[in-house]
């Protein structure tokens, strides 16, 4: 190894013994060392380690962890403030206490010291009272601060651990919704932004059979592992047709079957909005019922020629939310869907976003958005997302975003 080059950070060592003060002389003169050991001998909790070489400092410190230092100023072939400079420079030792014990008295000689790190400054040899309560003093506040350091170590691993799983668990869930896709007459496209502390978004769309399309977007309430979880369980319930006595062709019921499967009380109190909808191809006909969440937003395109914004029709989704109250009943709406239109479907996450030094956005600006898109026609979902991040001021989101929008031919 190249000896010019720093050594690699490390961080101090965790004292062994917590209320023990670890004292290492470096000075030339085994009188002195001999004089500084009796006084400090018979002390509870305190090991003296004596250096005579001060080319070895640094490496008699990394065997025996010292909480303080001894240091001459006043030695052959390296002085004291060459050791110093050298212990400063290496991270191990960087915020170790410091103590000159020197017979220089001079004020340039103490500044200097001062000046390269040196924690404090006494002039050999001290009184014995006074160097025991120095040595302590020191020695108590280095030992807090490498425990400080190590818990906030600790704290730092364990966050880094939980955003690999929230990174993971995220991941996961993106893997589970259906790519944008053409079937039974409609064209579905998202976009699913999860936050760094992931939320309980998931949506999706599936064929019941030859004429219905069934359209579904839910909401975990709270964040982590264990929302996604839950959001996880109810997709596939869903997704698989998976819900005792449900007919997925009819909202009302699948939601009521939604509602008896995940009891809040089953699931660390935690429930779930989410709205529901049925397209019959045929007749062109949309039934929903929804709980607690979002109204989706239908806006039928612009008559030919025609000029000005478009017009949404909020689908409300007021009725209870999802696993909060046995034997909840849900109620089914429908609408006829024009050809050409649009439906929106979001999460609360797509609107309830704090500005930059300004108030929410709010679910009546994303409607006005939605209903007059700068370049006109219907707003791309790109545009959507690039908005609200300008918002934000930021590409990160405090819940998850998401947006599926649903083309009828």
């Amino acid at each position: 190894m190249d000896s010019s080059q720093p050594p690699p950070r490390r961080p101090a060592p965790l004292p062994t013994a917590p209320g023990r003060s670890v004292v290492l002389l470096v000075d030339d003169q085994p009188i002195i060392a001999e004089a500084i050991r009796r006084m400090l001998a018979g002390e509870e909790s305190l090991e003296f380690h004596y250096c005579r070489d001060p080319g070895l400092a640094l490496e008699v410190a990394a065997d025996i962890s010292p909480t303080v230092i001894l240091l001459d100023l006043v030695m052959p072939d390296i002085d004291g403030l060459e050791v110093l400079r050298r212990m400063r420079a290496d991270d191990r030792f960087r915020e170790l206490p410091i103590i000159v014990l020197s017979t220089k008295e001079e004020p340039a000689v103490k500044a200097e010291a001062f000046s390269l790190g040196a924690s404090d400054y006494l002039v050999k040899l001290p009184d014995r009272i006074e160097l025991l309560a120095r040595v302590r003093h020191h020695s108590r506040g280095y030992t807090a601060l490498v425990e400080r350091n190590h818990a906030f170590e600790q704290l730092r691993a364990s966050r880094e651990v939980l955003a690999n799983d929230l990174a993971s668990a995220a991941r996961y869930v993106s893997s589970l919704l259906p790519p944008p896709q053409e079937l039974g007459g409609i064209r579905a496209d998202w976009r699913f932004i999860p936050s760094a502390d992931l939320g309980g978004d998931a949506f999706g769309y599936h064929c019941l059979d030859a004429d219905h399309v069934a359209i579904y977007l839910l909401d975990v309430c709270g964040h982590g592992v264990g929302a996604a979880l839950l959001s996880v369980s109810a997709l596939n319930a869903v997704r698989s047709e998976a819900l005792p006595n449900a007919d997925f062709r009819s909202p009302d019921s699948v939601l009521e079957a939604l509602n008896r499967a995940f009891p809040m009380e089953r699931h660390n109190d935690m429930f779930f909005t989410m709205w529901y909808g049925v397209y019959h191809r045929r007749d062109r006909m949309l039934r929903w019922a929804g709980g607690g969440h979002p109204p989706a937003l239908l806006i039928p395109p612009l008559p030919p020629l025609a000029k000005g914004s478009l017009t949404a029709q909020p689908l409300e989704s007021d009725g209870p939310i999802v696993g909060a109250v046995d034997g909840t009943r849900f109620e089914a709406r429908q609408v006829t869907v024009p050809a050409g239109s649009r439906l929106y479907l979001f999460s609360d996450g797509a609107f309830e976003i704090a500005t930059q030094g300004g108030p929410m956005w709010s679910f009546d600006a994303l409607q006005h958005l939605l209903e007059n898109p700068p370049q006109g026609g219907f707003l791309p979902l790109d545009d959507l997302v690039g908005h609200a991040r300008q918002l934000a001021g930021t590409r990160e989101f405090t819940d998850d975003l998401s947006v599926l929008t649903v083309d009828f031919a």
